[in-house]
């Protein structure tokens, strides 16, 4: 599939900016918003997608200044910006930064947060609509919540909206989940809710959907007469690093798996919906979570992989070993790698088994999907030279070089019958002229305007963790440390993840061909 001319390209067209409106920021400070929130902002900005009326409060434990908090956010754009910076609407933007520093469980900050947003939306014309964002450590969730409820910060009167984005992890477990979405809907009702994955703002995510239903060629070959199984992988080359406090009691299951996997794997699964809006999507993605078989403590031992990565290099740098990492036990059991074999007991797909993986310090940064077809089958090619026919797949690219690489199969030249795999390879960056981005765009502003769509139910959380809990539970006391494989930073995991493909008869892929299919 060869790419057009640049000049070819397609431009992608621009939804209308939101109404006035302000943004507060618990956590402003912080590594999120510095790297991705505020560029994100500073996009949609550029994009003509945000409202002059915008002003962002930034709140913070520690003691800041408005100048303070804006050198921080102007220094993030300038490492971490998508684009080239016009430092006039940048300046513009940051000019309508404040801060106000809070004790997150104290009553009196939000009495004093309260006056400053009366103060902003009067200067800014925002017309006291509220975003609030919560980029603080999960801990801090229901506190935050329940303090703005007291407040009557999150109250909606005179055609005015309050919504409240908050990131993963949702919970740790199935129990600790319920826990927290009680608790949110003491002060919220389940519209003004918005649980971010910034996985669901990339363009090629999202596209499943488009992938799927607009094309007659693909959807009547999305299911078990055609398909042989599905593989889902999220791999990063990066270890811990400094995230130690946050990892080491989490691990990659509770981090990635209810989450960011079981995302893409909603999406791969998902019955068509009666509309693209947010109920109805949702509510079929909730359903294949629902029809996921919740495993036994006999399968979670067949079908699920933990590894912890030891020292190695990536890419010719050092790493050192998971328990070498700052903030990490020296002698701690937890998985930095895990991958797991799922069924889903409905018509379309019974009998397909799902493969997820996900890992640090692997050899390759990539995120994408392969749909592995049937072979088709041999009984023309007796009395030939051909010894096998590979599969069909389709590898959906989630990042990075975003896009498509079809493997169909073709006579290699030559006078004898002979089988080889060719490529048909799409990128996005090849047929739309769209500046590159950093995943957020998009949420903020479905935040903005109340589009739900593109982030998590209640009941979409508490079905992945039914999922997830049966291996947490199995994983507790000494089976956790028993279970445990151990890989080189910059393999691909440990070789019982390539055991768990091989007894079936097949082998991981990814598409730069780094974990090539075998015969």
């Amino acid at each position: 599939m060869a790419a057009k001319p640049a000049g070819t390209r397609q431009r992608c067209a621009k939804p209308a900016p939101v109404g006035p409106c302000g943004m507060v920021i618990f956590g402003a400070t912080g590594d999120l918003t510095r790297r991705l929130l505020f560029p994100a902002i500073y996009n949609l900005a550029a994009d003509g997608m945000l409202p002059k009326e915008f002003a962002i409060v930034g709140v913070g434990r520690r003691d800041n200044s408005h100048e303070g908090l804006q050198d921080i956010l102007r220094q993030g754009l300038a490492e971490h910006a998508t684009r080239n910076v016009d430092q006039k609407l940048a300046e513009r933007i940051l000019s309508n930064v404040t801060f106000m520093p809070a004790n997150f469980s104290d009553p009196r900050s939000y009495a004093r947060l309260s006056a400053h947003m009366e103060e902003v939306a009067v200067k800014a014309e925002t017309r006291d609509n509220w975003l609030f964002y919560l980029a603080t450590p999960p801990s801090a969730f229901g506190t935050v919540v329940e303090q703005l409820g007291k407040a009557g910060l999150v109250k909606q009167a005179n055609g005015t909206w309050r919504h409240v984005v908050i990131e993963k992890p949702f919970g740790n477990d199935f129990e600790s989940a319920k826990a927290l979405d009680a608790l949110l809907h003491k002060s919220l009702t389940e519209d003004q809710i918005f649980r971010i994955d910034h996985y669901l703002g990339k363009e090629t995510v999202q596209n499943i959907m488009a992938l799927r239903f607009a094309n007659g060629l693909f959807e009547p070959l999305w299911s078990r007469e055609h398909i042989d199984h599905v593989q889902i992988t999220v791999a990063e080359t990066v270890g811990v690093e400094e995230r130690g406090r946050f990892y080491d009691p989490t691990g990659a299951l509770r981090d990635m798996v209810p989450n960011h996997l079981f995302q893409l794997l909603t999406l791969t699964a998902m019955e068509p919906p009666t509309a693209f809006d947010a109920h109805a999507v949702r509510s079929e993605k909730t359903k294949v979570l629902e029809a996921v078989r919740e495993l036994t403590p006999q399968e979670v031992v067949q079908n699920v992989v933990r590894g912890q990565y030891t020292e190695g290099a990536v890419d010719g740098h050092p790493v050192v070993a998971y328990r070498k990492a700052e903030h990490v036990a020296a002698d701690s059991n937890t998985e930095t790698y895990v991958a797991m074999k799922l069924t889903i007991d409905n018509w379309r797909w019974a009998g397909v088994p799902f493969y997820l993986r996900t890992g640090k310090a692997l050899a390759t940064r990539t995120s994408e999907i392969a749909i592995n077809f049937k072979r088709a089958p041999f009984t023309i090619f007796r009395g030939t030279p051909v010894e096998h026919l590979p599969r069909n797949f389709m590898i959906l690219r989630i990042q990075p070089n975003e896009g498509i690489d079809l493997r169909i199969n073709a006579k290699v030249p030559g006078p004898s019958v002979r089988i080889g795999s060719v490529g048909m390879d799409f990128a996005y960056k090849d047929y739309f002229d769209t500046p590159a981005s950093t995943g957020y765009e998009t949420l903020i502003y479905d935040c903005m305007i109340g589009d739900a769509t593109l982030f998590q139910r209640a009941d979409t959380i508490e079905a992945g963790w039914r999922v997830v809990q049966p291996i947490l539970d199995h994983w507790q006391g000494r089976t956790r440390k028993r279970e445990l494989q151990m890989y080189p930073a910059g393999g691909w995991g440990p070789e019982a993840a390539d055991a768990l493909l091989e007894r079936d008869g097949r082998h991981w892929v990814v598409s730069n061909g780094a974990d090539a299919p075998k015969p």
